[in-house]
């Protein structure tokens, strides 16, 4: 199955009018984001996507008919049929610590096969990295207590495995969504709905219900009438458990003061000999209120978080753009840039690296530079995925980036994560691309702008 038509009109309009124009140089497209919505920092997340999309690109003939309704030239639809794309892509790895401004993935082919790629590529990167890194805020708030994933039915339709994916990169230990679990390989948890309780005459008679089907993985919903009578009644039947040598696995809040609720069930369930029954809470929760919960002390052991984190609220998109910043003509670079009255719109020229530097284990600060240019101190951020059209990285698996994802996060400093107030992570421009910027300016001033 061809995805070369989930795109934008224009991008297919532009191919057509460079391939009339006999204008198809070689051309270098950056992917980088402009402003962080919220925190410092960026969790990376959907390259294995545009891997899979770079793999399989081309034109099927419906949707080569198709465009034939849709008014385009009869010889530039003959070139379509043997469409694919040739070019390099340089990106950083799944699970990879970005900030804004940096090139996250740097595109390099004839301009029409790097044009096609744009809507994809933003349509990956932008919705997966947003989530990754709404789960890594939310997973950081949390102090090393499990996030379990509940976002299904508040997803945004079919995105939901996507979405999914992505908290499981930023750190979230589990899903409720079974789907998952099967394609990606996700663990996968649950507990109960209210209906399930109400179900029965009775409370008890509920919980004994689910403790008979699933005796090695039961816990129980306490509040649908009374969250402390809910848990006596747990413990009765996490001693029934025990009976037939069975352990109940916890118990969940989902309304109420849950901090103090928590404390008050974590001493029905310790008096009841259960202490190694864990509280689950959910309910609306995002990171500033698990913060919140954790700083006031809340004994809870697993939070449930699912429409907070799944639609990435109170951002509901990533301002993540990709932008030309170099043409080869007549075999020479020529460096490419959009200048605009509003100074975050102005993008950066030129063909360029992100280089990390290291202080005692921990990131210090990053520096962007021209191809050309080397950091000594620094590292590479930008790896070869693609070469003359082909994959030529590892793919690793999704359990790798995730532990990839936090090893990364395990190195920036506590002062970046920070939920509110986090200052802005320094990331500096080489001397060659201050220089080259300010060239460019000049350039583009003298022979496109009236003075």
């Amino acid at each position: 199955m061809s995805d070369a038509l989930r795109t934008d009109l224009y991008q297919l309009t532009m191919m057509q009018a460079y391939w009339k124009s006999g204008h198809n140089p070689e051309s270098t497209f950056d992917y980088f984001v402009r402003k962080i919505p919220s925190g410092s920092y960026l969790i990376t997340a959907g390259l294995s996507y545009l891997l899979d999309y770079i793999e399989n690109l081309h034109f099927e003939n419906d949707e080569i008919e198709y465009l034939r309704t849709q008014d385009f030239d009869e010889e530039f639809l003959k070139t379509l049929q043997d469409f694919k794309f040739t070019g390099d892509i340089l990106a950083m790895p799944e699970g990879s610590i970005a900030f804004a401004i940096e090139p996250i993935i740097r595109v390099t082919a004839p301009i029409i096969e790097a044009q096609l790629v744009e809507t994809f590529l933003l349509n990956k990167m932008n919705f997966s990295t947003l989530i990754a890194t709404k789960a890594s805020r939310v997973a950081y708030a949390a102090k090393g207590r499990a996030i379990a994933e509940f976002g299904l039915r508040r997803a945004q339709g079919d995105g939901h495995l996507e979405a999914t994916r992505a908290t499981y990169i930023g750190g979230c230990a589990s899903t409720s969504n079974v789907l998952a679990g099967k394609e990606l390989g996700i663990p996968v948890s649950g507990t109960m709905a209210h209906s399930f309780v109400t179900s029965f005459d009775h409370e008890i008679d509920s919980y004994r219900a689910y403790a008979d089907a699933f005796p090695k993985r039961c816990f129980l919903l306490i509040d649908t009438y009374n969250t402390i009578e809910g848990a006596k009644k747990a413990v009765i039947v996490g001693r029934e458990l025990e009976k037939r040598g069975e352990k109940l696995l916890g118990v969940r809040l989902d309304s109420g003061n849950l901090c103090e609720l928590s404390k008050h069930v974590r001493k029905i369930l310790d008096d009841g000999g259960l202490e190694y029954a864990k509280i689950v809470a959910s309910g609306d929760l995002n990171e500033w209120k698990i913060d919140e919960l954790m700083n006031n002390g809340a004994r809870i052991d697993i939070f449930g978080v699912g429409t907070e984190l799944i639609t990435g609220r109170p951002n509901p998109a990533l301002d993540g753009i990709y932008k030309l910043s170099d043409i080869v003509e007549n075999g020479k670079h020529v460096p490419k840039m959009k200048l605009s009255e509003e100074i975050v719109k102005t993008t950066l020229p030129g063909k360029k690296i992100v280089w990390r530097i290291m202080e005692n284990g921990k990131f210090k600060k990053d520096v962007i530079t021209l191809e050309n240019e080397i950091v000594n101190e620094g590292a590479p951020l930008l790896e070869t995925v693609v070469r003359k059209g082909k994959i030529v990285c590892d793919r690793p698996s999704l359990t790798e980036i995730r532990q990839n994802a936090a090893m990364n996060f395990s190195k920036l400093p506590d002062i970046y994560k920070k939920l509110e107030g986090a200052p802005a992570y320094p990331v500096e421009f080489s001397r060659g691309l201050i220089q080259l910027r300010a060239d460019s300016v000049e350039r583009i001033k003298r022979e496109e702008i009236r003075q």
